[in-house]
């Protein structure tokens, strides 16, 4: 494979799976504490759209991050309500969050902005750049290795390393602290933990809010990282991805992180093959290729979601004993 082409590879990788990987720490957060979020989607989507408005309005890196956190936290809440505090369909409350999101974004993008649901573009001041912009030049000269970190692993924004430094924290969270071993424990039983002295209801909370944090970054990522502005529907079904990368990855950050990256260079991969005719089949239509990371899904969640270990408790709600 060609240098220049193993690097813009890697690097289209590691850029289209940072939202994905920030969404399945979320979403296996959440999980984890016995929370079934399928709302992941609508949260990045609002994320998104909170970040494009407050970002052209404002002219805020840090202020558009902290509304994009602010709103997918409030969703997350706004789940926990219906289905922690009141004991809801978990399911149910997930997919209304993914309709209203994709709905009220649209509704509140043409009353604000009257350009189609869509928002101005962000200002380049406001966007996300390298934090290394020279690393590829400054390694150009070195063969293959040079072409593979410069371009390929240095030539990224603060969120891609930031995703990727959250799946050791995940990890270390759940598998080293007191706080995670609570968490892992209320998503296997919820009575055990309330008869040790521990609020179920505080710790579900509380892994919602760090779940929407997670999902505000990831929406954040879309509009300030990738695309200028904000556009309807702009997830593409990112958040169901993520959610199938969590299954695959057994609820464990590390497996999870592996599926995120898969995911992503499926996705970079649809990118490159566009316009290549393959020995013996000749140029491959686009839209199969685009289909690739979508069909990867559904393959995952119906082959994975029945062999895998899911928490016990998850998706039960917890009555309180008397």
């Amino acid at each position: 494979m060609d240098e220049a082409l193993l690097g813009a590879l890697l690097a289209s990788t590691l850029r289209v799976a940072t939202p994905l990987i920030l969404c399945a720490m979320a979403g296996l957060i959440s999980e984890r504490a016995g929370v079934v979020d399928v709302g992941l989607e609508g949260k990045m989507l609002f994320a998104a759209f909170i970040a494009a408005a407050s970002g052209a309005a404002y002219g805020s890196t840090s202020l558009a991050l902290l509304l994009a956190i602010a709103t997918a936290i409030a969703l997350s809440w706004l789940h926990g309500f219906a289905c922690v505090s009141h004991r809801g369909d978990q399911v149910v409350s997930g997919v209304a969050l993914n309709i209203v999101a994709a709905g009220l974004t649209v509704v509140l993008g043409l009353a604000w902005f009257q350009q189609g649901g869509q928002t101005p573009p962000v200002s380049d001041s406001v966007r996300l750049h390298a934090l290394w912009p020279g690393a590829a030049s400054a390694w150009q000269g070195v063969p293959l290795v040079g072409t593979i970190l410069g371009e390929g692993l240095l030539g990224h924004n603060l969120l891609v390393y930031l995703a990727l430094a959250l799946v050791a924290g995940v990890w270390w969270l759940l598998y080293r602290t007191r706080f995670g071993l609570r968490l892992r424990a209320v998503g296997e039983n919820a009575h055990m933990v309330d008869a040790a002295g521990v609020s179920v209801l505080r710790l579900r909370y509380a892994a919602l809010t760090l779940n929407g944090i997670l999902c505000g970054l990831a929406g954040g990522y879309l509009v300030l990282a990738q695309n200028a502005a904000f556009v309807p529907h702009m997830t593409a079904g990112r958040g169901f991805m993520a959610l199938a990368a969590m299954i695959f990855g057994n609820w464990r950050p590390v497996r999870a992180l592996w599926a995120c990256l898969l995911f992503g260079f499926l996705d970079a991969s649809a990118i490159q093959l566009q316009g290549v005719s393959l020995p013996g089949i000749g140029e491959v239509p686009v839209q199969a290729i685009q289909a690739l990371p979508y069909l990867l899904t559904v393959v995952l969640l119906a082959g994975f979601i029945g062999k895998a270990a899911v928490p016990k408790a998850l998706g039960q709600p917890y009555v309180k004993e008397r």
